[in-house]
This record gives structure tokens, C-alpha cells and sequence, in this order.
């Protein structure tokens, strides 16, 4: 069975959602610098990259990242390949995780075009449907999965409400439609908003 890492690496160059803190990446001990070991340093926005949204990430006092249900995190999972605006997903009948790919991924080879407005996302009534369908993660190729600046963010609080794990900035370059076995690592952390995590994330085939 063939393991698809389907994380964007963290770098000083990837881009950030607009508003977003920025990242630093430093060595805060080097070998060369006289120092025993080489120790690194990160500082950056938990939305960054491949990551989770968790409950609390719209909806003041609900779960938090740390508190998320690791049996969301792993299991049989669907790629969908998806038109520009998804209104009409496919067959995720019986389906509990979901990603959608779209142009989006091809964003990740222009990193140095920063961060794009004109990504595909899905619409609230998409968001309507996959929680009629039972599903329990929904992930998608950029940087959010919703349309950005839309008041009152209807897709990401039908989802958070109903618990349903996002997971966005997955890169889908390579990735064929299709079924798979997700395995998505979000960091444990326990403070602040607890509203998110970066997420190692891994597709592995089934045959």
C-alpha cells in the first residue's frame, strides 16, 4: 500500500491566510554557533498549512482542538474531484470522510504568488448536505473552505456545529480521485483558542 503525504511543509514562503500570523522558523541553539545541539525555533498562526479547524474555531465555548475525537481523524476516506464552486459532489453516499479537489492544489507550485482570494470552495448548502450525509470530516485543497470574508461564515459553523472536523490546506497535487485510508496528526496543544492545529496528514491506498 503506497503512503501520499499530502502535508505542506511549513516554510517562511508558504502562504498565510490573509490576516494570519505570519511564520518565523529560527535556530534558537546551533553545533556551528558553539552550542552542544541544534535547536529550532517555530512561531506561527495554528491555521497555517495542512491543518484542522476545531469547534471553538467560530463557535465560542465548544470543543477544542485537544478535545477533538481521534476516531474522525482516521479511517476510510473519499478524494472528490470538484468544479470551481461545489454544489454537486459526487456519490459520498455512506462516505464519513471527504476531500474535495479542485484547481486549488495547483496553488501550491506558485507559492511566491502568496495568498490566493480566487480559491474554490464549497457553498453553504454543500455544507447543508454533507451534514444531512453523516459525514465527520471534510477537507478541502487551500487554505479555507469557505468563500473568503462571507459574513457570518455559514459553512464552517453549519460544519463546527455538528462537530464535523475541518481540515483544510491539504495538497492534492498527484492525487488521483478515488478511495483511500486518511491519517491526519493534528497537534496536541492545551491553551489559547484551542481553535486549530497544523496537521501532519497522510492518504495510504487500499490495494
Amino acid at each position: 500500500m503506497k503512503i501520499h503525504d499530502v502535508t505542506v511543509g511549513i516554510s517562511e514562503t508558504m502562504p498565510i491566510y490573509a490576516g494570519d500570523p505570519t511564520v518565523s522558523i529560527s535556530a534558537a541553539k546551533s553545533i556551528a554557533g558553539g552550542d552542544t545541539a541544534n535547536v529550532s525555533q517555530i512561531a506561527l498562526g495554528v491555521h497555517s498549512g495542512t491543518h484542522v479547524d476545531a469547534p471553538n474555531h467560530f463557535i465560542e465555548g465548544t470543543r477544542r482542538v485537544h478535545e477533538l475525537d481521534p476516531a474522525k481523524l482516521v479511517g476510510p476516506c473519499r478524494v472528490v474531484q470538484v468544479p470551481d464552486e461545489p454544489e454537486h459532489v459526487g456519490n459520498i453516499d455512506g462516505v464519513e470522510r471527504v476531500l474535495f479537489k479542485s484547481r486549488n492544489s495547483e496553488f501550491w507550485s506558485e507559492p511566491e504568488r502568496g495568498f490566493r482570494k480566487d480559491f474554490t470552495y464549497i457553498t453553504p448548502e454543500t455544507a447543508k448536505l454533507l451534514v444531512e450525509k453523516g459525514v465527520v470530516l471534510v477537507g478541502i485543497d487551500y487554505l479555507s473552505i469557505e468563500k473568503s470574508g462571507s459574513p457570518g461564515h455559514p459553512v464552517h459553523v453549519t460544519l463546527l456545529e455538528k462537530e464535523i472536523v475541518i481540515l483544510e490546506g491539504v495538497d492534492l497535487r498527484g492525487i488521483e480521485p478515488g478511495d483511500y485510508e486518511l491519517l491526519c496528526m493534528p497537534l496536541k496543544y492545551d491553551g489559547g483558542g484551542g481553535d486549530g492545529a497544523p496537521a501532519r496528514t497522510f492518504l495510504r491506498t487500499l490495494n
